[in-house]
């Protein structure tokens, strides 16, 4: 151990001889520090994610005021920590004072309050992870009475680095651009990333849209560790334009979310006094009130407001590189950084002189929680599905990240035409702590009092499940109906009903994870097919069941190894929580036979996805995330100028996510048009389907935008506003859909609830079968629309199939697979690839 510290004193010791960037530049003045904490002054080059842990490391293992832990990996396998700092007596007793702290008691004069500070959630914002090392030699090595105290009356936890994968991929741009003399013109390569930028995680996720959804490894070791603190005060070190200044929250008063206590708020303002007081002491410039917002609870800075601590939002004018000229002069990295270790002071400073006001603010949403559920006319909601138990696990597994309880339903409940049972539905009671935030996941919203939204303007979670759900009030929520808490059951397993089978086995395309299954038969080589109507047969177990559209066949009679059958069935049984069936007979006691022309022979899937610049980076993330992550399939990302030049043969399915697409040549184009009439499905989402019809591949029709007749004088003032009001931010919308039709095998419901973030809009086409999903005339459920988008919505398509010789080119405005957490809808994805060449030609646009 002595000989680890020694060579990393010794690697600190050679970072600081060469750095140009003096410590004092940082440091408050009139401190004094300990000598024996090591240093590493950042500024003069991007720290990477191993030179800081190291670092971290390195302080963990000499001070007695900070303990490390490892508390998860990212997708790209970097290690996940938390720093927890405090007096070393306070360590000493740390589960004790958590423990207490938990137990929400009226705070007494040894209550300390917890601060959780974040930094570059957005790996290319760099000036928070790199101002970590100022932050922990200061909280480690600073000497004197009022750090005592302070550390004495805080327990501060500290996320070093939220996005690892983001921060490497930036340093590794930015270090290998940098000269010796750093260029500070804007358009030199070290201050324009290459596509995707550091900004997201391995996937091309947005972590700051991820606290709600915890969809991703580094927010779900997160949301663990935050449940396990409740921390009263919760930073968010971002970056924003070079030609800005600094903001501090508050944000814009009328954007906040009106579930968040407004005492949140009034303290957020009075912790921005405190910033205000030492950005003046350094002379930066600043700003509040006047952008960014605190509406969607996926937001670092939102979902700690909702939850009763207070989140504060810091966005810092961006160097990217190492100096970049502005409108107030060139930028450096060494101000960025100053500017975001000042204000983690700051906000240290405030927290310690507002503890009992914070913690009392906390202690009391915890305990008004009640007074409010009883006040409310919804007493609970229920939700449920009795064909796919993997989506509802994945609901419960969301909500017991967030410290919501759960409980099963007891006995039936007949509610709004709806049948909730037990051992397939469960009960989410609004009297508990957590009453707030789970208004926020289950309510619906459609009337706001700003028209300007930062993020998306609604999220409803059962909404996004595809989950039957229901709104408990007292006259339905009644004793007896509520069942034991359910916490996180084990993940759901299913079954070969009927046992071993000499003829065939099939299973419903209900389960979430039928894709992965199918997927897994294909690429073993298995001849599988599906089924283009229903049938009604009798099982290997003696009981007879009828299947619906979407069924998969797997006959052994076709097989090559007919014998390895049933133990591929009991494998897929037990990982991918499929209900298989055994059966003995091909004759149908109703509907088709198993050897009927109704039946489509699938075909393994090779999925290329055009990828690179000119793609939406978050839109590609999103599709290979869901293949790769939750499907477990292989799939090929070809960048516009290798596009342009490889053969297409060796695919059977290409998905274009949103984009320009740009980079694509009008001889690709051609090439893809040919691989589409030989066979190929194409499938289009948002904004390439504009490129698409441009050029010729999709038959889809945009809705135009009528221009306004209105010629009166507008004031200047509102016109940005006035424009952004005309944008689809995101929000939920009703569709007519046709479980019929390939593309919707596995739903049963005639209607479907979509998330839409774009003001693309498509005509019905001609032939009214080409169009299986349609927005109905009231389409909006909950969000935000201005009513001019909103006429043009009614009755407009959302999914256009046309076809192109043997080939079919999907057409659909909305991202099915949006954040990673709308499972209703991801399914369309997996039918438009595994069932998009079996669709009728007779039934598309052309």
């Amino acid at each position: 151990m002595k000989r680890l510290l020694s060579l990393l004193f010794s690697f600190f010791i050679l970072v600081n001889s060469h750095a140009q960037t003096r410590l004092d530049y940082y440091l408050p003045d009139g401190v004094s520090y300990d000598p024996a904490i090591p240093v590493l002054v950042p500024g003069d080059t991007h720290l990477h994610h191993h030179q800081l842990i190291d670092y971290l490391k390195a302080v963990d293992a000499v001070s007695d005021r900070i303990t490390m832990s490892k508390i998860g990996e990212t997708h790209g396998g970097r290690p996940l920590f938390l720093l927890t700092v405090t007096s070393p007596a306070n360590h000493s007793r740390i589960e004790e004072l958590r423990n207490k702290h938990l137990a929400m008691e009226a705070p007494d004069e040894k209550s300390p309050v917890v601060v959780w500070m974040g930094y570059s959630v957005h790996g290319n914002e760099p000036s928070g992870v790199n101002a970590v090392p100022l932050v922990v030699y200061h909280l480690a090595a600073a000497q004197g009475a009022e750090i005592d105290a302070m550390l004495e009356k805080m327990i501060i936890i500290i996320e070093p680095a939220i996005n690892p994968d983001g921060i490497d991929r930036f340093a590794h741009w930015t270090n290998t651009l940098r000269g010796k003399n750093p260029s500070a013109d804007p358009s030199d390569r070290e201050h324009n990333e290459t596509w995707p930028g550091g900004r997201f995680n391995y996937y091309n996720f947005d972590l700051n849209r991820d606290w709600m959804p915890v969809q991703q490894p580094e927010s779900r070791a997160r949301l663990r560790n935050y449940q396990r603190w409740k921390p009263n005060v919760v930073t968010d070190h971002h970056e924003m334009g070079t030609n800005a200044t600094f903001f501090f929250q508050p944000g814009i008063p009328s954007r906040n979310n009106p579930l968040s206590p407004e005492r949140a708020f009034e303290l957020t303002a009075k912790i921005g006094q405190v910033h205000a007081q030492y950005l003046n002491r350094i002379g930066s410039l600043y700003y509040t009130k006047e952008s960014f917002d605190d509406f969607y609870i996926g937001k670092g800075s939102t979902y700690p407001d909702i939850t009763g601590s207070v989140g504060i939002l810091f966005e810092q004018a961006s160097s990217r590189g190492a100096r970049q000229e502005s409108d107030h002069g060139v930028v450096t990295l060494p101000f960025t950084i100053k500017n975001q270790f000042t204000t983690t002071l700051s906000t240290l400073k405030a927290s310690f002189d507002l503890r009992t006001e914070l913690l009392t603010h906390q202690r009391e949403v915890h305990n008004n929680a009640a007074r409010e559920a009883a006040a409310h006319p919804v007493k609970a909601y229920v939700f449920g599905d009795k064909h796919d138990p993997a989506r509802v696990w994945h609901l419960l597994d969301m909500l017991n990240h967030h410290d919501i309880k759960v409980y099963e339903v007891a006995r039936t409940i007949s509610v709004d035409g709806k049948s909730f049972e037990p051992g397939t539905s469960y009960i989410v009671p609004l009297d508990q702590p957590r009453h707030r935030l789970i208004r926020g996941m289950f309510d619906t919203m459609t009337s706001f009092t700003d028209s300007l939204f930062y993020d998306v303007s609604s999220w409803t979670l059962p909404l996004a499940f595809n989950l039957e759900y229901s709104a408990l009030q007292a006259r339905t929520f009644v004793p007896g109906v509520m069942g034991r808490e359910a916490g996180l059951p084990a993940f759901p397993k299913g079954a070969v009903v009927g046992g071993f089978s000499e003829y065939a086995y099939v299973f419903e395309w209900d389960s979430y994870y039928a894709p992965r299954a199918l997927n897994k038969l294909l690429n073993a080589g298995f001849r599988v097919k599906v089924a283009q109507r229903p049938f009604t047969l009798p099982l290997g177990d003696g009981t007879t069941k009828a299947f619906t559209y979407g069924t998969i066949l797997v006959a052994l009679g076709i097989q090559d190894a007919p014998g390895s059958v049933h133990a591929m069935m009991e494998s897929i049984a037990k990982d991918d929580a499929v209900k298989v069936y055994s059966v003995n007979t091909g004759l149908a006691q109703d509907g088709i036979d198993l050897g009927s022309g109704s039946f489509s022979t699938l075909r393994r899937q090779l999925v290329a996805m055009l990828s690179g610049a000119g793609v939406a980076a978050s839109a590609a993330g999103e599709i290979w995330h869901q293949l790769d992550v939750r499907w477990g399939m292989e799939m090929t990302q070809l960048d516009a100028d290798v596009f342009n030049r490889v053969s297409l043969d060796r695919y059977t399915t290409i998905i274009v996510p949103a984009g320009s697409h740009s980079g694509i040549s009008s001889g690709a184009v051609e090439k893809l048009k040919r691989w589409v009439s030989a066979g190929g499905t194409l499938v289009v989402y948002g904004s390439a389907i504009t490129w698409a019809t441009q050029n010729g591949l999709s038959a889809a029709k945009i809705v135009e935008t009528k221009p306004k007749d209105d010629t009166a004088m507008r004031r200047y003032i509102d016109a940005t506003n006035e424009a952004g009001a005309q944008q689809i931010g995101g929000s939920i919308f009703r569709a007519t859909i046709d479980p019929t039709h390939p593309l919707f095998y596995g739903y049963r419901a005639s209607t479907l609830a979509t998330f839409r973030n774009t003001a693309l809009m498509l005509e019905l086409p001609s032939n009214a079968y080409a169009s299986p999903m349609r927005y109905t005339a009231e389409p909006l459920i909950s969000g935000y629309i201005s009513k001019p988008q909103l006429d043009r919505l009614k009755n407009s398509a959302a999914v256009v199939v046309g076809a192109n010789g043997s080939g079919r080119v999907i057409a659909a405005t909305d991202n099915p697979v949006f954040r990673a957490f709308w499972f209703g809808t991801d399914k369309l994805l997996a039918n438009a690839i595994f069932f998009g060449h079996t669709i009728s030609a007779q039934t598309t646009a052309r």
